[in-house]
């Protein structure tokens, strides 16, 4: 296109008007970008295995380190009964825990 078909299009009396429907798909393509998107949906299944597995990892080390450093003074503790009911006491303090300071934390909630 050379400047002079602009010039005699621009010059033409006939108004310019968009085609039929255009005003319409602008409006809703514009909708479309202004409309809020949908929240990105919490991984609760991926969260609660990594909360168990920190769990139980944190309950073996804390009963070995406990087991290394107080050893005969836990010698009481050996029993199989008392031991289960202990680890599982300390699991779930810690479990409990966990889950209270990481929902803090994920509300940004203060103490």
């Amino acid at each position: 296109m050379i400047p002079d078909d602009l010039d005699r299009i621009l010059a033409s009396e006939e108004p310019l008007l968009p085609s039929s429907g255009f005003a319409a798909l602008v409006m809703e393509q514009v909708r479309e970008t202004a409309a809020p998107l949908p929240p990105i949906p919490f991984p609760w299944r991926r969260f609660l295995l990594a909360l168990a597995a920190v769990s139980v990892l944190a309950a073996i080390s804390g009963w070995g380190i406990a087991n290394a450093m107080l050893g005969r003074t836990l010698a009481p503790l050996q029993d199989s009964h008392l031991s289960r009911a202990l680890g599982g006491s300390i699991a779930s303090l810690l479990g409990t825990f966990l889950l209270v300071r990481l929902t803090l934390g994920f509300t940004g909630a203060r103490r």
